[in-house]
């Protein structure tokens, strides 16, 4: 082992002596080198050489840039020298022998020019490095700025530092420029992290426990909050800090306060530089609105007018339409008793903006201009209020129908009052000497005659027919105009009405008893009576529009009490109107839902109308209403609106059933063609008898005859039209259709007197049928015509009435289509033509 250690300690001796120069302290511990194997050493000296070649490598590489500068730099720093020593060496020479030659003296110009630029260049070399200098030296101040945490006057030697580099005149790519630029951005955000801290110990929030604190500056110094204006500037966050301010600032105290959930709500309290919810409040809007001045208020103290401009582009357009929607608009009545507690929400609300103002907030001009429009506002809110009043009471349907009962009365003669007591008129008496009463009542001239108890509503003057000679349609006519009209939402809302609308009407009296100038009948007044049956929105409705107008009235009585809403009465007056067109826009839906939906919505309308028509009247004669008031009263274009409505709704339905009706007798197949027209006439009468039933519990008796009648008459025109198409008509073909014709007659049992009346049934009781379908009469004829013979036909024609009902080409069509051609045919066909018409007087 000594053997091998010694070659070893050989090596290390030599390797130490060539890095270090060191020998070992006890030489004599090695032996001779001749008696030493020397491979080892050389081996190790081998190995620190390469050793020293690589850290020699990488030595150089890393300072290649460095050296090869600063080689180059030295090498034209000693040419410079030498060349120097040769110019000065050659001035020397010259001045000792001067050359006189023009060669030399331009020679010894190059050379002073030389030498001023050299200077001139060194000149600048100084200044350059000075101002490096004393960029450096800003950089340090910059440091020791931010430790103290004096932000603002680190950003002035920051900004200060920029300007010294741009005089400096050396390209920012110089690699001293760079490092410099890159230690300044590395200061820049290391002071914004002191910024940061500063600006989080000036306002500092308390989310959970409701309270906000925001100091001017803080005991150790440093930034103040006026200083941090400069801050957020050169760093570019004025608005987003301000942001976060709000958003801070809401969550911690305005939505908290603003809660409407939270019972009882906390007030707001301002101590010192803290700002806390603490304690409870009414919860009222003057409370909100007292709290939110002392919130904005302390901000605006506290935050610099140039942060503050900031911060109210973020706060007022968050914080107006919140404040406006879900406290101010809520707070609005929709009655004037609550007008006073109203007009005091307005007087805060007014101090409120005036506050804000003051203080310095901008962007509310929403709230302002709510405040200043807060009497439309009311009015908006009444008229928001009645339209949801009758589009919910409509929701709910048309509950459980009401009867009323109409009262009318009219002049008549003696004799058109003995035939109404004789017929009835479609209306019902509870006894039956309604006639001896008309003449113990007529010859009593100290009393009114009694007055019948009807079962049904009339539907106007006319609907009796009191007079012999008139102008109403008859129902097929207005069935017609009715059939393909579109009751559309423009209708509804009244739009055209200045067009005549339809209304349903009965048949008059059959009287044709002529007054004469020379014996004039005196007259008396009739009162009829007649009930029917309404849904519950009648009452609501008129409720509302009677509430309204008391209301409006109110404002124009008591200005000065109700100050703040006076102007709006002439907006209250017209409430009703846009109530009404609601009415008229969505009720047909809904009444839609409900069997005979239809005719309720014409019974409503017409008892609405009515209903306005007594109060308009009543109102005119008020005498504790104002002048003002009285006139401001204007119902009588929603009145004819709503008695169009309601005829557009009695001719819609009529229109209705009268083509479900014809789609049940075989829709534009004829009748008499059919393999089954036994079923389809069967069809056809249980449609009319189903809405016999429905509409007997519905409909004044009056309206209801009519009704009735339109589609019993509709059902005759069709079996007769349909009969008078056939071109040719064989014995046992007439006897069926004159069995269907005898079918179908028996609905005369719907118009007997009796049943009209209400009464029980007579015997031998004639139904009045004919007063309500004109075209039942011509289908009892055709009836007979068909089971008649020639002679039948003609005695038919000439001596009953079979020529007011059909015309001479309609017979004589018959006859072709039911005889042969032969001269008795052409006979009777001869005489029928030959005959006055019509041939008989009724």
């Amino acid at each position: 082992m000594a053997a091998e250690a010694e070659p070893q300690q050989l090596g290390d001796a030599i390797v130490a002596f060539s890095l270090e120069r060191v020998f070992p302290e006890d030489d004599t511990s090695l032996l001779p080198v001749s008696e030493i194997d020397l491979e080892p050493a050389i081996r190790a000296l081998t190995g620190a050489k390469a050793d020293l070649e690589t850290e020699i490598h990488t030595i150089n590489e890393e300072t290649r840039d460095d050296v090869s500068s600063w080689v180059q730099n030295a090498k034209t720093l000693q040419e410079d020298i030498i060349r120097s020593k040769t110019i000065a060496n050659e001035i020397i020479r010259q001045s000792e022998a001067p050359d006189v030659s023009g060669e030399a003296i331009e020679d010894a110009e190059d050379k002073v020019q030389f030498l001023n630029r050299e200077l001139q260049y060194s000149r600048q070399l100084h200044e350059v490095l000075n101002n490096i200098k004393t960029a450096n030296q800003l950089l340090g101040q910059v440091d020791g700025a931010r430790s103290e945490r004096r932000v603002v006057d680190s950003l002035h030697l920051l900004e200060q530092f920029w300007t010294a580099i741009d005089r400096i005149g050396v390209s920012k790519s110089c690699r001293i420029l760079r490092r410099l630029d890159r230690r300044a951005f590395e200061l820049k955000s290391s002071v914004h992290e002191v910024f940061n801290n500063v600006w989080k110990e000036l306002i500092q929030f308390n989310v959970e426990e409701r309270k906000v604190s925001i100091r001017e500056s803080l005991p150790e110094g440093g930034m103040t909050l006026s200083d941090a204006v400069i801050g957020l500037k050169a760093y570019k966050e004025t608005d987003e800090r301000m942001e976060q301010l709000w958003r801070n600032l809401d969550g911690s105290l305005i939505s908290p306060r603003m809660d409407k959930t939270k019972q009882p709500a906390p007030s707001v309290a301002a101590k010192g530089d803290e700002l806390g919810l603490t304690g409870s409040s009414d919860g009222s809007v003057a409370a909100l609105l007292s709290d939110l001045e002392v919130v904005l208020v302390f901000v605006a103290k506290k935050v610099p007018k140039e942060l503050l401009d900031s911060l109210v582009n973020f706060m007022m357009p968050d914080l107006t339409p919140r404040l406006i929607q879900q406290w101010l608009n809520p707070a609005v009545p929709s009655s004037l008793s609550e007008i006073p507690k109203f007009q005091s929400i307005i007087q805060v609300a007014r101090t409120f903006c005036t506050a804000l103002e003051t203080n310095g907030y901008t962007g509310f001009d929403e709230l302002r201009e709510w405040v200043s429009k807060s009497h439309m506002t009311w009015l908006g809110r009444c008229r928001e209020s009645a339209l949801d009043k009758i589009r919910t009471k409509l929701a709910y349907g048309i509950g459980e129908p009401k009867q009323v009962e109409k009262i009318e009365k009219h002049m008549v003669t003696v004799a058109e009052g003995k035939e109404l007591a004789a017929t009835g008129a479609g209306a019902a008496a509870d006894t039956n000497d309604w006639g001896a009463a008309w003449d113990d009542a007529w010859n009593d001239q100290t009393q009114e005659p009694e007055p019948p108890t009807q079962a049904k509503e009339d539907d106007g003057a006319d609907a009796w027919g009191w007079e012999d000679e008139g102008d109403a349609q008859q129902p097929a006519e207005e069935a017609k105009k009715s059939e393909g009209e579109d009751d559309s939402g423009a209708d509804a809302w009244g739009w055209g009405d200045e067009e005549t609308s339809l209304e349903p009407e009965v048949s008059k009296p059959s009287s044709k008893k002529q007054k004469t100038e020379s014996s004039p009948e005196e007259t008396r007044e009739l009162i009829l009576k007649e009930t029917y049956y309404i849904s519950c929105m009648p009452e609501p409705v008129m409720g509302l529009i009677t509430a309204v107008l008391e209301d409006g009235a109110a404002l124009t009585a008591d200005g000065k009490k109700y100050q703040l809403v006076a102007s709006t009465a002439p907006g209250l007056f017209s409430l009703p109107t846009l109530a009404l067109a609601l009415f008229r826009a969505i009720s047909p839906y809904y009444y839609s839902l409900n069997v005979g939906g239809n005719m309720y919505l014409y019974n409503d309308a017409m008892y609405i109308a009515e209903q306005l028509t007594k109060l308009s009247e009543a109102w005119k004669e008020r005498e504790d209403l104002t002048p003002r008031a009285r006139n401001m009263l204007r119902l009588e274009n929603d009145i004819k609106t709503l008695q169009n409505f309601a005829n557009r709704s009695y001719a819609n339905e009529m229109s209705i059933q009268r083509t479900v009706l014809q789609d049940l007798v075989g829709s534009s197949q004829s009748i008499i063609l059919q393999d089954e027209p036994e079923a389809a006439i069967e069809s056809g009468m249980a449609r009319i008898r189903y809405m016999a039933t429905t509409w007997e519990n519905i409909l004044a008796r009056s309206v209801w005859s009519q009704a009735i009648g339109s589609l019993v008459d509709t059902l005759a025109n069709r079996i007769i039209t349909d009969v008078l198409d056939v071109p040719s008509i064989g014995q046992d073909e007439a006897y069926n259709i004159a069995n269907l014709i005898a079918t179908t007659t028996s609905l005369d049992d719907l118009f007997l007197p009796s049943k009209l009346k209400g009464t029980e049934p007579t015997r031998n009781e004639a139904a009045t049928t004919d007063q309500y379908a004109p075209n039942w009469p011509r289908l009892k004829y055709l009836g007979e015509v068909l089971q008649s013979d020639l002679n039948g036909i003609r005695a038919l024609w000439c001596e009953q009435k079979l020529s007011y009902y059909f015309t001479v080409d309609e017979i004589v069509d018959l006859i072709k289509a039911s005889f042969e051609e032969n001269p008795r045919t052409r006979q009777t066909i001869k005489e029928i033509q030959n005959t006055q018409y019509p041939a008989v007087d009724l």
